[in-house]
């Protein structure tokens, strides 16, 4: 009863959105940085592929900027990936400061927040705002193609999943890197516990994040899955973006070109230092289909990696909605608090340069 009464709220929610649109499938070699000379985009693809796995801490290496502007609210920064849309080559950031009566001595955690793909200016705030209620400054970060990044043709954030392969790849790298800016500008202002939190997308990107810097001690994945490709292709916020592509590639195909900026290949990097982490996870989900995130489970158990899960009664859509939503934000809250407070220090040091403010 509650699954189909679930699955009728997530296609109701589903249907308010009548802007989407299949856009025409292409390769995007030239948003990928291809050592390749072939004229064979599969070729290409491939070799790309492969070096991204095997050298992924180059792959998503971040380089410090001294370029930040604060003016006590918003920050913003360069991005380090510069694209061919002036938009989005500018990182948003809004800061919520912690209150301080809920501070303890020499603690100063702090939590990065990315959104879901097409949240607005507005996404994922009111959390940013909890956070910092309850004693943890929050950095609420504008993914590429979003909100004030968002080029002016577009009506929605197309650019960051579409059936441009070497875009959709480059807009989660580009994501990450943006991250581990916000990072360096955290550590640089003197917190010393930091965590990285994402919805959705903004999961995968924050699991990318974590797996590839130890800085943080803390990750909260809202909506957890496999292979990007994966999702892409059966999810029904989607569909129209699989439109593009089934044509020219198989499911398959799909999982191994974008499989650099899922999630699923790089747990085996926690092994060694697994840290703190939190998944969320919905039973009735038509978005992130739940045998993926078993797959994710399952990965994590085999690999005896500790992780926390909260399984929640509802969809993807439904899980932003009361109460959903306040269930699982108390949940992210008492995570948290329990391990940026009590963690040991991990004796961070932030990169060389200076962070002008």
């Amino acid at each position: 009863m509650l699954e189909r009464w679930i699955t009728y709220q997530e296609r109701r929610r589903l249907a308010h959105d009548t802007n989407r649109r299949a856009l025409p499938f292409e390769w995007g070699i030239e948003f990928i940085e291809s050592r390749n000379g072939s004229q064979d985009p599969h070729r290409i693809f491939d070799e790309y592929v492969d070096w991204a796995m095997q050298h992924s801490d180059a792959f998503f290496h971040h380089t410090p900027t001294t370029d930040y502007h604060f003016d006590g609210h918003q920050l913003t920064y360069p991005s380090q990936i510069q694209t061919p849309y002036p938009e989005n080559n500018t990182v948003y950031a809004r800061y919520y400061p912690a209150k301080q009566w809920l501070s303890r001595e020499k603690i100063r955690p702090a939590v990065i927040v990315m959104p879901q793909w097409n949240g607005d200016y507005a996404a994922h705030v009111a959390l940013a705002q909890l956070f910092a209620r309850f004693g943890i400054s929050a950095l609420r970060l504008s993914m590429p193609y979003h909100d004030l990044r968002k080029p002016p043709q577009l009506e929605r954030s197309d650019y960051m999943v579409s059936s441009n392969l070497g875009r959709t790849i480059q807009a989660s790298r580009q994501a990450v890197l943006d991250v581990r800016r916000g990072a360096d500008w955290l550590l640089h202002r003197g917190f010393n516990r930091i965590a990285v939190m994402g919805t959705s997308i903004g999961s995968s990107v924050a699991f990318l994040t974590f797996a590839h810097d130890e800085r943080f001690d803390a990750g909260i994945f809202n909506h957890g899955s496999s292979f990007f490709g994966d999702v892409v292709w059966t999810g029904i916020t989607t569909q129209h973006v699989r439109k593009g592509i089934e044509t020219h590639l198989t499911q398959e195909q799909l999982r191994r070109y974008w499989s650099p900026i899922s999630p699923f290949p790089f747990i085996r990097r926690l092994q060694s230092n697994p840290r703190k982490m939190l998944i969320v996870s919905a039973k009735y989900d038509l978005s992130f289909l739940p045998c993926f995130s078993q797959d994710v489970f399952r990965e994590y158990n085999a690999r005896q990696i500790p992780f926390e899960l909260q399984l929640m009664p509802c969809g993807h859509y439904t899980l932003g909605a009361f109460p959903f939503n306040w269930w699982v934000a108390s949940r992210m809250i008492r995570f948290l608090r329990r391990h940026l407070f009590s963690a040991p220090s991990r004796g961070k040091n932030p990169p060389s340069p200076l962070c002008r403010s």
